[in-house]
This record gives structure tokens, C-alpha cells and sequence, in this order.
């Protein structure tokens, strides 16, 4: 499992959710606290929103803690929207083609989780992919395989009925050609605007996934495992509910992924 952070609100400097708080996400790739996977250091990234409607990107292979170059970037670089995840990898290599967050035009997407057995119906994933999309495909990972098929889905339009429609497909694949658990979802996306999340999964074992409003910075963290631990206004993301982050506001709805045999 991975751990990721994203913001949506007033522009604040990258480190203040990256690296400055007492859990922050460089502290979480080292020791992480609420995943089975203390250590994730198979490479991170970040994409950030500016003056342009494509966000920007950041990836490397290295552990997070170790890239000097990352620090540096997040004590300069302000952004109101922004996502970064570290990596604890599932199986596939370790490059940075497989890094998170991934882009395509003005949309980023992360994920933390899995689809269990990937390996065993990895093609069969990739014949969703639409050929409009598929030269987004750089990697091998089952979350890049899953971001692109919302795009063909409809993501632009209807981001929930797209990311349930892709999951639902793949999870699908899994009880079809892999193995239990399923699914384990914890998703950010966004179009540069307002900031989606997602937790779901097919047993009792979501991943976690958190949220706070602030006050200071007037602005929305979303995170795997809470910033600081002395903040005790933390909200837990209901498991099977999908998330819209818009200004000020958050609505919560229920998140239903639609199987193959529901959308024939």
C-alpha cells in the first residue's frame, strides 16, 4: 500500500503538507502508522495546479526522503491544488513510468490500493483502455490502467459515474481472472478545479483516507494517516463514498462501482 496527500484551497507552499508537519508525507514514506506497509520508498511524485489549466509533474524512483531535489521543490513552489504520493509498489517495477500522481491533459490521478491478482488479467485490463487514451499508458500499473479507463468513461463530465464504472469493470476482471481482496481503493482526481477522492473496497478493509479543513491556510487536506497529531478535527472518509471538494464546500455521496454485467 501507498500513501498520498492532496490540497485544494488557498496557495500554500508545497512543504507545508509535504515535508514540514510532524507526519508528513516524506515521514509517512519512512514510517507509516495506519497500513500494513510501514516503508514506502518505491519512488513518489507530485503534480500541482499554477497559471496553466495542466498541472505540473514531478516523479522519480528514488524514496522520498532521500531526493534533495524534492525538498527543495516544495519550499518553492506555492500551489492551490496539488497531489503527492509515495510509493510501496503491489508487483509492478519500480520506474518512474509507474510513479504517481498520473496525467492526462488537465486532468491527475493517484491511487492507494489494488486489484487483487492484477498480474493474472493485466491485458485484459489494458483492451479497456479506449484507443484515444491509450498513449497515456506509460507504465504497467493497475492504478494508471484504472485512471485511464474513467477517462474513457466519461471522466470530464461525470467524474463519479466514470470512476464507478471503471472500477466496477475492473473489479469485475479481479473475480473474474484474479484473487481476493479485489479491490482496495483509496483515490484523489482532479481537473485542476475541484479535487474528487474516493475509498472503497470489495471486503472490510478500506484503506484510510482522512480529511480537515484549515482554518490557517483556508484550504482542504486529504490524506492518508493525519498531518499532525496534536489536530484532533480529522474526519475518517466513510468507507464507500465518494468525495467532491469544491471551495469551501465537501459533499459526500455513496460510491457504487457498476459491474461488468450491470453496465451489459
Amino acid at each position: 500500500m501507498c500513501r498520498w496527500a492532496a490540497y485544494l484551497g488557498a496557495p500554500i507552499f508545497l512543504e507545508d503538507i509535504v515535508s514540514r508537519p510532524a507526519h508528513s508525507l516524506i515521514r509517512q514514506s519512512q514510517g507509516a502508522m495506519r497500513c500494513l506497509t510501514p516503508v514506502n520508498a518505491d519512488g513518489f511524485g507530485i503534480a500541482w495546479y499554477g497559471e496553466r489549466p495542466e498541472p505540473g509533474l514531478y516523479r522519480d524512483v528514488m524514496p522520498a526522503w532521500s531526493d534533495p531535489n524534492l525538498r527543495s521543490l516544495v519550499a518553492q513552489v506555492r500551489s492551490g491544488l496539488f497531489l503527492a504520493h509515495v510509493r510501496a509498489s503491489t508487483g509492478t517495477a519500480t520506474s518512474r513510468n509507474n510513479c504517481h500522481p498520473f496525467t492526462a491533459g488537465r486532468w491527475s490521478f493517484m491511487h492507494n490500493g489494488q486489484f487483487g491478482g492484477y498480474d493474472g488479467f493485466r491485458r485484459h485490463a489494458d483492451v479497456l483502455i479506449r484507443d484515444e487514451f491509450y498513449p497515456h499508458r506509460k507504465g504497467a500499473t493497475d492504478s494508471e490502467a484504472l485512471f485511464l479507463v474513467a477517462l474513457g468513461e466519461g471522466l470530464d463530465h461525470d467524474p463519479k459515474g466514470a470512476m464507478e464504472r471503471a472500477l466496477g469493470q475492473l473489479t469485475a476482471l479481479a473475480r473474474l481472472r484474479g484473487e481476493a481482496p479485489h479491490v482496495r481503493a483509496a483515490c484523489a482526481l482532479s481537473d485542476g478545479q475541484r479535487l474528487h477522492v474516493l475509498r472503497y473496497s470489495s471486503d472490510d478493509h478500506a484503506p484510510s483516507l482522512y480529511y480537515r479543513w484549515s482554518d490557517t491556510r483556508q484550504g482542504w487536506a486529504v490524506v492518508s494517516e493525519p498531518l499532525e497529531t496534536d489536530e484532533a478535527d480529522w474526519q475518517e472518509v466513510p468507507a464507500g463514498s465518494f468525495c467532491t471538494f469544491d471551495g469551501q464546500k465537501v459533499q459526500i455521496t455513496d460510491f457504487r462501482p457498476v459491474s461488468l454485467s450491470a453496465a451489459a
